[in-house]
């Protein structure tokens, strides 16, 4: 445990840090793109975030999870198998991703480079992947943790010199941005790549076990596809929902060109500042994937149900003062961004979405770690179709607009935290108010 709490220190305060520097990047970018700018920027970020996730793999997940689970002798050959899984991997990533981009429409109002610098993210982020999947399995967060803020530091560094010192027109502006993030994303690939050679070559020099090569395979598989269908679902959502939420203002009666700008301030100031807590969320969810995994494996119920206890007190105790100060220091906050009172009126209204947010991502690392892949697809499917019904049918009335998108996300967000809670409480033994645990039956 004390490694885990460890883990949770090193990730956390590394990510408030990046969050901090989070926060001075969406800065920039809303002075240096316009509010229009911004928009486009952010319509275009779950589309690259798509590539992202299809090039991981989520090897991160199922490498963290199947080495927390084995011993040290056997993460030699895991390694091996998941190396030559990745090579395959994204040499038909990259060709397939290659012939597809310049048929693609969501790029085509962007800078031509464009399309073609996000290939770079394939290979990279592919190898990141697993670098980050031994890292957090064998529960060495530090290295997590440094990675995390050094992405953040390189992109502020790149944004602030490229647009401190040249002039760029709003077409150039956009490229240089992207650029930043991708070039972020190369720096972090280094950094862990390098860490992780030594680590294997010093694993070479350690007795160690061979396994199964089908069934390391097959294990590894096992996680990586229904996870990677999961956040592929989940991201295929998310680039669609830009244009299922400007697609209905529009449809409510206003201007595309204004769709566009409350759009960007919505998730380009709102969201920016609501999320900026999360960073805590994320560092559960990254610690608590490999540490429930192997709980769960040795049938420890009642170290389960601490830990669920202890999560849940931990985003109460963070999650509802960050909302109240959102709620009640919005037009403070969101001036750092842009002079206007409707952004600060997304925040306030926004403050469930975040809250429960909070709840989910850690929520998310319980089931996974407890093989429950499959409630956690059927959780997020129906969340997401309520979610956007509701988004559609009142973000495209007259007398709802905005109001109506922001109540759709509300809803979905809420109604995602209460299906993960009841699903864990069920699945370990636990009331759903924390009182009366009870010593779950070892072959249920």
């Amino acid at each position: 445990m004390n490694i885990y709490y460890k883990g949770i220190f090193f990730l956390a305060a590394s990510a408030f840090l990046g969050e901090m520097i989070e926060v001075l990047i969406n800065m920039i970018l809303a002075r240096e793109l316009g509010s229009h700018g911004l928009g486009l920027y952010m319509t275009i970020l779950p589309s690259i975030f798509l590539l992202v996730l299809l090039s991981s793999f989520e090897l991160q997940v199922s490498i963290s999870k199947f080495i927390a689970e084995r011993e040290q002798r056997y993460h030699r050959n895991i390694l091996y198998h998941a190396l030559t899984i990745t090579i395959v991997f994204t040499s038909i990533l990259f060709l397939a991703a290659a012939a597809l981009l310049p048929f693609i429409p969501v790029f085509n109002t962007y800078h031509p480079y464009v399309r073609w610098l996000v290939l770079v993210l394939v290979p990279v982020i592919s190898f990141t992947s697993v670098a980050r999947g031994y890292f957090m399995g064998v529960q060495q967060m530090g290295k997590i943790a440094v990675s995390n803020f050094l992405r953040k530091s390189i992109q502020l560094v790149g944004l602030f010199i490229l647009f401190r010192f040249f002039e760029y027109d709003a077409e150039a502006s956009l490229l240089i941005a992207i650029c930043a993030l991708i070039g972020s994303e190369v720096v972090v690939f280094l950094y862990l790549f390098y860490l992780f050679i030594i680590q294997f070559q010093q694993l070479k020099r350690k007795p160690f076990s061979n396994m199964n090569r089908k069934g390391v395979r097959r294990n590894l598989m096992a996680v990586s596809i229904p996870t990677t269908g999961l956040r592929l679902f989940s991201a295929i959502m998310n680039a669609f929902q830009p244009f299922v939420i400007k697609g209905a203002l529009v449809y409510s009666g206003i201007s595309s060109t204004l769709a566009t700008e409350q759009f960007g301030m919505l998730m380009g100031v709102a969201a920016s500042i609501g999320f900026f807590p999360a960073f805590i969320a994320h560092s559960l969810m990254i610690v608590l994937i490999p540490a429930v995994s192997k709980t769960n494996s040795q049938k420890d119920y009642a170290t389960l149900q601490k830990m669920l206890q202890q999560v849940m007190t931990i985003t109460f105790l963070y999650g509802t003062p960050a909302v109240a100060i959102f709620y009640f220091f919005a037009p403070e906050l969101t001036s750092l961004f842009f002079k206007s009172d409707t952004s600060a009126i997304y925040l306030q209204l926004l403050w469930p979405f975040f809250l429960f947010h909070f709840f989910v991502m850690p929520m998310q690392a319980f089931l996974i770690g407890l093989d429950m892949l499959k409630e956690l697809f059927f959780h997020i499917i129906w969340s997401t179709i309520i979610s956007f019904a509701i988004i559609l049918w009142l973000g495209s009335s007259h007398d709802w607009q905005m109001n109506g998108v922001i109540i759709g996300m509300n809803t979905g967000s809420v109604l995602l935290a209460l299906m993960h809670y009841l699903t864990i409480c069920k699945k370990i033994g636990v009331s759903i108010f924390m009182r009366g645990m009870v010593t779950k039956a070892t072959n249920r």
